[in-house]
């Protein structure tokens, strides 16, 4: 009896124990989820609305741009306008290297140019002898019409000397003689008109044999022209700098032309290789529309070249164009001349700009984030009393990153962020915190 009992309290207390253990067990999990779901919906709501203050001070407005270099008066060299088909190129300059003067840059295939100028001789030589030959038909027929003039004129001097008879002879027959000599002098009419209208009509046959000859000798002279214009020379020392070959069976957007080679087949008039004026070097860049406002010309731009690392140009804006472009991605090109060019610049080279817009004096300014425009009014969002509120200023100037104010006290609290739009995001991001404890 005394050794039962023992057994029997431990089976009471165990049965309590292990009833509150899978208590426990069951709820822990719940519990740790639970915390888990209110910390991670707390931590969000703790986001701040980004704030600055209005300053006062000097503002410097700028446009930032990037370009590519190239020559300021540069000699485009370009495919011949032979009148011809495709046109190879049998030789071609690798590029970057340095051409004087007079130097062979492009030489194009003038086996049709060859061609065509013997052809061309041939026809010359042999419109030279059509004026050889009508020239002495014309002679020749000169000499046939004066010999019957002559004998014609013969005649009515025989025919004048037998009328001369008359008196002495029968009736009959100085009528005849009379006859005779009218005949005579018809003849000779006659025949001294056929002789003008024979000189006129060989003069004419040798003018249009004359003619051939001079179109044979111009034809002749075009395509040894044509051959020249084959090979394309360097008018000024420069770096060679070969154009990209937009003669493609197959283009789509954003492809990466290739530049011409060896080989290539060319129309006429598509531009081969650029020879810049190392003298005068310029950056073609496309500048946003926003900014075409901004920009005029001869205003100051500090140019540095990216494979010049710490070297930077000085310069001004040299030309602005019109704009360009898609509807959501307009711009417009400006071209920037530098003032001190240096010999290590070389066509091509990328370049990043500052364009320097405007210097402003102790001026009011926000960062540009901070100005809103919404129905026709510029505003911010200011600290009041009772949070953000919207306050009208007036806008001066704006760059991409500052923006030039008055209607509003320096040191100012005002939003980088429309307030209602950070209570809505705070809110997507409580659900979202939420839902991934719910998923962990």
């Amino acid at each position: 009896m005394t050794s039962a009992s023992p057994r029997l309290r431990f089976k009471k207390l165990a049965r309590p124990i292990l009833v509150l253990s899978l208590v426990l067990s069951v709820l822990s999990p719940a519990v740790w989820l639970t915390l888990r779901i209110i910390r991670a919906a707390a931590s969000p709501s703790t986001l701040e609305l980004p704030t600055t203050r209005v300053k006062r001070g000097k503002v410097i407005l700028t446009v930032a741009a990037r370009g590519e270099l190239q020559g300021g008066n540069s000699e485009m060299l370009t495919a011949p306008m032979t009148g011809g088909g495709d046109m190879a190129i049998t030789y071609l300059r690798e590029p970057g290297e340095l051409v004087n003067s007079g130097d062979v840059v492009v030489q194009f295939d003038t086996t049709e140019q060859d061609y065509r100028l013997k052809e061309a001789e041939a026809d010359f030589a042999e419109a030279q002898q059509q004026v050889i030959k009508a020239e002495a038909d014309s002679e020749a027929t000169a000499e046939e019409s004066r010999y019957a003039m002559l004998s014609a004129q013969a005649d009515v001097k025989q025919a004048e000397i037998e009328v001369r008879r008359n008196p002495i002879v029968a009736e009959i027959t100085a009528r005849q003689n009379v006859l005779a000599l009218e005949a005579a002098k018809n003849r000779e009419r006659q025949s001294t008109q056929d002789f003008t209208n024979k000189q006129t009509t060989s003069a004419a046959g040798i003018a249009i044999q004359k003619a051939a000859e001079n179109k044979a000798r111009v034809m002749a002279d075009i395509a040894k022209k044509n051959i020249d214009n084959m090979t394309l020379k360097a008018k000024t020392e420069g770096y060679v700098n070969i154009q990209q070959n937009t003669r493609q069976n197959m283009m789509y957007w954003g492809m990466q032309l290739p530049p011409f080679q060896l080989g290539d087949t060319t129309n006429a008039g598509m531009a081969i290789a650029q020879i810049p004026d190392l003298k005068s070097w310029e950056v073609s860049a496309q500048v946003g529309e926003l900014d075409r406002g901004h920009l005029a010309e001869g205003q100051h731009v500090s140019i540095r070249v990216v494979a010049l690392a710490g070297k930077e140009f000085p310069g001004k804006v040299k030309f602005i164009g019109g704009t360009t472009g898609m509807p959501w991605d307009r711009h417009f090109e400006a071209r920037i001349a530098l003032d001190q060019p240096a010999p290590e610049l070389r066509p091509g080279m990328t370049s990043n700009m500052v364009i320097t817009v405007d210097t402003l004096d102790n001026v009011l300014w926000i960062p540009s984030q901070a100005l809103f425009e919404s129905d026709g009014r510029t505003f911010v969002y200011s600290r009041g009393q009772t949070g953000f509120a919207p306050h009208d200023v007036s806008l001066v100037q704006r760059s991409e990153s500052q923006a030039v104010v008055t209607g509003i006290n320096e040191g100012e609290l005002v939003a980088l962020s429309t307030p209602d739009q950070q209570t809505r995001s705070a809110g997507s991001i409580q659900q979202d915190g939420a839902m991934k404890a719910l998923q962990k």
